[in-house]
Order: structure tokens, then sequence, then C-alpha cells
């Protein structure tokens, strides 16, 4: 199906971007003026700031919790933005959705950003996050059965990332990887997947553009061969939490998520994926209001469901 008209009707609105190169601090204050006011956004039981205490630090999160209840599941959630965009603010919609449509406890990871923070100093905040998790179980209200782990883009990578870390270490409590639209092989050959050519252009996210934006994390000392920066590069995927990808029909990193979910199976992972029709890269940030794209979220309770 074409590109749905909501998105290009919006996206042919957009400005012009501008020449020269990227200011990551500049691009972060532009993105926090799109959050919505605290009394617009979704109601939950309750929202609560608080600072994880981890292996890798002092790491802020954000803890939504659904419904009142004397235990929940647990959904660690990452957000994305390039390694170097995004915080809690600007995904906070995500995650109050995630719990609402789950009825999980979710933990939104407040991670350190390129490039002031080198790699892998984000990935190790998540990682810790979701160990500090299990380790606060009962403060947490943790009911010790779900520990799922979400992530949108680059938090995607995160999310393949962090299991296959987890694995590594003998950590056998992440139930479920969750990864929309994901980032999984950073050295952006479009020799190597063709919708890095078919959606290269005119479809919000250009492939032209993923280098540059992806550089500040690359710079950092990201390299791409590694697996646990292009997790597509993982060479053994057996043992992996059973895992959803979702990708976007006109995103050009879309054959790169829908191989990694081939290779889980093949590998004997559990593995669902799932292409939203019309849809380009970030559509769970920016149109999940779409009601053809809100569906994300019940697809993710479904999977969380069936475990």
């Amino acid at each position: 199906m074409p590109l749905h008209p909501e998105i290009a009707t919006f996206l042919a609105g957009l400005p012009t971007p501008s020449e020269g190169p990227l200011d990551p601090v500049a691009l972060r204050a532009a993105d926090e003026t799109h959050v919505a006011p605290l009394e617009e956004r979704l109601p939950l039981h309750a929202v609560e700031d608080v600072t994880a205490r981890t292996a890798s630090g002092e790491v802020p999160v954000r803890i939504y919790t659904p419904v009142e209840a004397d235990g929940h599941g647990v959904l660690v959630y990452f957000h994305g933005g390039a390694f170097f965009l995004g915080s809690l603010n600007t995904h906070d919609h995500v995650a109050r959705s995630l719990a609402k449509e789950t009825g999980l406890k979710v933990v939104s990871v407040g991670y350190r950003l390129a490039p002031e923070a080198a790699f892998p100093a984000g990935l190790d905040d998540c990682y810790a996050v979701v160990r500090w998790v299990a380790e606060q179980g009962e403060s947490l209200a943790w009911d010790g059965t779900t520990l799922a782990l979400a992530g949108d883009s680059s938090g995607g990578t995160f999310v393949a990332a962090v299991a296959a870390k987890a694995h590594d270490d003998g950590f056998d409590r992440i139930t479920h990887q969750i990864l929309y639209y994901p980032s999984l092989d950073l050295d952006f050959d479009v020799d190597r997947y063709a919708s890095l050519r078919e959606n290269a252009v005119g479809y919000g996210l250009e492939t032209a553009g993923l280098k540059p934006f992806n550089a500040f994390y690359l710079d950092s000392g990201a390299d791409p061969a590694d697996p646990l920066v292009s997790p597509i590069k993982r060479a053994d995927l057996t043992g992996l939490p059973p895992a959803l990808v979702v990708t976007g029909e006109y995103d050009p990193m879309r054959d790169v998520g829908e191989l990694y979910g081939r290779r889980l199976r093949e590998a004997g992972v559990e593995a669902t994926v799932s292409r939203y029709e019309g849809a380009g890269h970030g559509f769970v940030q920016h149109f999940s209001w779409i009601p053809e794209y809100h569906r994300v979220f019940e697809e993710t309770r479904d999977f969380l469901g069936r475990r």
C-alpha cells in the first residue's frame, strides 16, 4: 500500500533540513518542545521518577504503574533517538501506552547519550537497569514472572544487545524482547539490504541521513563490526528470549529487522516479525495516534500474553 496519507501530509509540511553539521544539543532542545503538557498525557495509576543505583552508576528511570495491584510483571523500555536524542520526556507517551495496553509496570530508562557519554555508556546503563529491576523486585512490586525488554529504533538495538549480554552472563530472567523498527546493522551497507535503496528518499528517515545521525555514537567508539553495536552480526542467536520484531513498510531499516527475526527462528528462538503497511521509521513514537498503528501496543500485549 502507499505511504499512509496522514504520514504523507505530515512529511510534506516539514521544513527542508538545514545544511551543515548536526548540533546534538540544539536537536535535543527542539525534540523536547514536542512533549505534551502533563495534563494532556494518558492517565495511569502512578508515574514516578526515581534514580536507579546500579553497577553502571546512578541512572534516572521513570516507573509507570497502570493499575493498583499487589504485583506486576515488568517491561523495561529503552527509547530511540540514534543514541544521541530522546529522553524520558520525549517517549513518555510510548511508555504510558505500553503500560496501559499490557498491564505491566513499565520502567523507562534515561540512559546516557552520545557523544558526551562514549560507548558503551548508554548500553551499560540499560543493562544495569535490567539487573537492578530483578534485584529490586520486591520494592518494585515485581511479581517475579514477566521481565520484558522493549525499545524503538536505537532503543531496539539496545534491546537486542542487552538480551545478548544477559545470555552470555548467565542472567536468565529476561522473558521477552520487543524491537520496534530496530537499527541492527550500523555500517549501513546499501548493497546488503534492499530497503536501504527502495526507501532511501521521501519517507521521513532517509538512507543518506543514517551515517551522520549515528556518527555521534560511532565516533564515540562504537564499532559497527561489534555485535553489541550491530546485533545482526552476532554469530550464535540460540538461547535468546522470544522476540517480537516490528518493522515499517517504508523504513530503510526494514530488511535488517526482518532478517534478524528470521535468524532468530533459524536459531530455534520463538520470533514473530510484524510489518506495518504504509508506515515508515518512527511510527510508534510519532504516529501511534493513528488507529492502524496504535495496534502495535495491542500486538505487544498479545505477544506478552502468549508466553
